[in-house]
């Protein structure tokens, strides 16, 4: 039987093993996620956007620091007990420094990027919820990275998870996203199992065509400096929200 979302216990999630594998140092395909969604954050203006939203934020600090170029207000929606307790701590004292070499990239592609990591992070406020129990339509932009294919084992849940992301965004709102491309059932750290969806370029086209416009999709192949996960690489997506969504 494929895992589901709800039966995984996410307050468990192990935050200190997932950022010394991923993000204590700026490996080359977050690299390449920063320098294409850099190129799509450089379409607004500075705090063009009142209201985005980043998805299942986890301890992932770096689309936030993307979202502060064009945001006024950032919501980081979180279920998981331990990635939430890092996200206070982050937002509500020093950041941690491992942080700025992924800040400075930002910055150097961006200049509307604030000038310190703390600026950056000064719009951000923790939300301890899921996907499900975010307002539809509430946001001009939404945005999620490595959710929606590490939440479940299977296709029509990761299928509904797209839409429930769709739906965060306004009609004509913008989206931005990228994914594990052909992530498997994984492990971080010695023992903790987690649940994959596999998914490629063709997969996220296939989901995304009839929910959104303006649709791109791309890929990064797989990054030798990361732990070998199972998965070929990344897939990277911006859209815009279509005005009456499929349910």
């Amino acid at each position: 039987m494929a895992v589901l979302n709800d039966d995984v216990n996410w307050d468990s999630w192990p935050v200190e093993d997932y950022l010394a594998e991923n993000y204590r140092e700026l490996h080359p395909s977050d690299a390449a996620v920063i320098t294409h969604h850099c190129a799509f954050y450089r379409g607004f203006a500075p705090g063009a956007v009142a209201r985005s939203v980043e998805i299942g934020a986890g301890p992932n600090l770096y689309p936030l620091i993307l979202a502060s170029a064009a945001s006024r207000h950032i919501d980081a929606v979180e279920a998981g007990a331990s990635n939430a307790a890092y996200l206070e701590r982050q937002l509500n004292g020093a950041p941690d420094r491992s942080w700025l070499p992924f800040h400075a990239l930002c910055r150097d592609l961006n200049p509307d990027v604030p000038e310190t990591l703390e600026g950056s992070l000064s719009a951000v406020r923790l939300v301890h919820g899921d996907l499900r129990s975010v307002e539809p339509g509430g946001y001009g932009l939404a945005s999620m990275h490595f959710v929606a294919e590490g939440a479940t084992e299977d296709f029509e849940e990761f299928k509904e998870f797209c839409r429930w992301f769709v739906r965060c965004a306004a009609p004509g709102g913008h989206l931005v996203a990228a994914f594990m491309e052909n992530m498997p059932t994984y492990r971080i750290g010695a023992e903790s199992r987690w649940p994959g969806c596999p998914v490629d370029t063709d997969a996220i086209t296939e989901v995304f065509t009839p929910l959104t416009d303006r649709l791109t999709v791309g890929r990064i192949p797989s990054d030798p400096t990361l732990p070998d996960y199972g998965d070929s690489g990344m897939v990277l997506l911006t859209g815009v929200a279509a005005a009456r969504p499929p349910v």
